[in-house]
């Protein structure tokens, strides 16, 4: 019997996986397809410390060789269960240094039953920088992939990638090299970073953080500093007060650290030395705050692989727009209130930059993913899925404004504190720009059912009496009535405008 798609997935998409052999930890994802917005199917890891002593040995060690043979047995299984077709390994600074590297590496192809792309320190900054393009929006800064054996360094613009360099700055290669000592560990960190070609490059700009290590340190981060939105993607730290905070992880026992339970153990003995790492990009390279990616080296290698006007897309309109198709009631009423919200804005003067622009548009396409819910429950169960999904090029003020103005459309009151966290996360002005277009969504719904072909059809109008008219042709006449009506005043009031409906 063949198993039909389910439902909750996109039609037409073949599932990718890509297998990393890493120097500490050998990984399985699965995506749902090649795609602008990559969505993983299934992810695991297994740590198998292959790089671990390679610093004094130059060979990869033999237990560690088996675990990472046993686990790409069961990822080789568990890829043909899941339907992938085209399976990618990939392998780095430990396979491609080690003495025994190439007997590892005949092992791993015999299971697999596959080449696997051994990557160079300049393909895996390369590969690093393509995950920053696919999950951000036109980034501009330095790039950092710190892995157990290697850290790769590369700069980001809008136009292109600089040259990437390698150093042996891994998390085991770090620690192997001082001897445990944290000391030796930053003379070695600093005397490499102070040496590259990046050195002072990320003046004003942003560290974009990638790597396991990193984001544990990100998690701490978020823990002790009681942040509301734990996604780690796009999430910022300032360079204001880190230093301290990195003094801590390195001096401190990582078991009484404040909020070490949100860091697994497996992950706690590497904390430091990614610690020593960022200390010495924020004396060298010094940016003027670290975003972490979760895309990395695995994303950026499919990213590479998408025809060019697939690479042109914004990923978070195409991730918004994913969302539509499998939650909403039309995704084309989704996309005629694209349109209709921008004629209104101009009609209405309300201002927007680029950015503001694309978030709106991002909050169009989402505006009706939660009518599934209890009428009670729809506005907070549509802020908690957009603000914690798993959707890209999009920071942590723009997440909780696109999750803000679905929960108003649904609870109706745009009185403050309602999710006070959120809130002030957002900032004034997108607060502001979230209650303007959730009132705008309230009087849309009730003139259109979520169906398309009626928004093309309406149009706003100066009026002689001052302010401006909502103008339906006169067959949908019907549709006025006291609840658009009180909808569009309750608008009114929010754009500090006078409004009127009428059909002619």
């Amino acid at each position: 019997m063949t198993d039909e798609l389910a439902p909750g997935r996109l039609p037409g998409r073949t599932p990718v996986g890509v297998i990393d052999i890493g120097s500490n930890s050998v990984r399985l994802v699965i995506y749902e397809g090649m795609a602008r917005s990559l969505t993983v199917l299934f992810n695991e890891k297994v740590l198998s410390g292959l790089g671990k002593g390679l610093a004094q040995t130059n060979r990869l060690d033999g237990q560690a060789v088996e675990s990472a043979l046993a686990a790409l047995r069961r990822f080789t299984l568990l890829a043909r269960q899941a339907g992938v077709v085209d399976l990618y390994p990939i392998a780095t600074a430990a396979a491609r240094e080690a003495q025994n590297g190439p007997d590892f590496i005949a092992a791993a192809e015999a299971v697999l039953g596959r080449q696997i792309t051994i990557l160079s320190g300049a393909d895996e900054a390369r590969g690093a920088a393509h995950g920053v393009l696919a999950g951000f929006h036109r980034p501009d800064g330095i790039v950092g992939d710190l892995g157990g054996g290697s850290l790769e360094l590369i700069e980001v613009t809008p136009d292109g990638l600089g040259e990437g360099i390698t150093t042996p700055l891994g998390g085991l290669r770090l620690r192997d090299l001082a001897g445990g000592d944290f000391a030796k560990a930053q003379a070695i960190a600093d005397s490499h970073v102070s040496a590259s070609p990046l050195a002072g490059r990320g003046e004003g700009r942003a560290f974009f953080a990638v790597g396991g290590t990193w984001r544990n340190l990100a998690k701490l981060h978020m823990e002790q500093n009681n942040y509301p939105l734990h996604v780690m993607h796009a999430y910022e730290m300032p360079t204001v007060g880190l230093d301290a905070f990195l003094d801590a992880v390195i001096k401190s026992d990582p078991e009484k650290l404040p909020g070490i339970a949100a860091v697994s153990k497996s992950r706690r003995s590497l904390l430091a030395y990614g610690a020593v790492a960022l200390r010495s990009v924020l004396r060298f390279v010094r940016p003027q705050k670290i975003v972490m990616s979760a895309l990395g080296v695995r994303e950026g290698f499919l990213y590479d692989r998408l025809p060019e006007e697939e690479r042109a897309e914004d990923p978070l309109l195409a991730s918004a727009w994913e969302l539509a198709m499998l939650r909403s009631r039309s995704p084309e009423h989704a996309r005629e209130l694209v349109d209709w919200s921008r004629r209104s804005f101009e009609a209405l003067s309300i201002d927007e930059t680029p950015e503001e622009e694309r978030l709106r548009v991002a909050a169009c396409l989402l505006a009706d993913i939660g009518w599934r819910a209890h009428p009670d429950y729809r506005g907070k169960q549509a802020l908690s899925i957009i603000a914690h999904a798993a959707m890209p090029a999009v920071d942590h003020r723009g997440r909780a404004f696109l999750g803000l103005t679905n929960f108003y459309r649904h609870e109706g009151s745009l009185e403050q504190q309602h999710i006070p966290e959120l809130e002030s996360l957002a900032g004034e002005r997108l607060l502001k720009r979230a209650q303007i277009l959730a009132s705008l969504f309230r009087v849309t719904y009730l003139l259109t059912a979520s169906m398309p072909g009626v928004l093309d059809q309406i149009k706003w109008a100066q009026d002689p009496r001052g302010g401006f008219t909502l103008v339906l042709p006169a067959h949908l006449a019907d549709l006025t009535g006291e609840r658009p009506e009180g909808r569009l005043q309750q608008f009114a009031k929010v754009v500090e405008k006078t409004l009127r409906m009428e059909a002619r």
